[in-house]
């Protein structure tokens, strides 16, 4: 049986992706950068950065909303 997901769940796997999406934008500005300004240039670091951390954002929003939590909500038992 599989458990319902969470609004917040959900909000975590479509943050996920965008995440991914804005890490994939990155990683294509930063191939077509031109080439004339070169590799210690502080822009295209900020975009390499940028770009290693909407990743590693994606991964853990991914898990987060993947994740089988349990429901902590208390049974409503009458007659005990």
């Amino acid at each position: 049986m599989t458990k319902r997901k969470g609004v917040l769940q959900k909000l975590s796997l479509v943050s996920a992706v965008v995440s991914f999406v804005l890490a994939f934008i990155s990683g294509v500005l930063l191939y077509f950068r031109p080439e004339n300004v070169g590799n210690p240039d502080p822009v295209s670091a900020s975009l390499l950065a940028s770009m290693f951390f909407f990743i590693f954002v994606g991964v853990v929003l991914t898990v987060i909303g993947k994740a089988d939590l349990p429901s902590f909500k208390f049974d409503n038992v009458k007659g005990n």
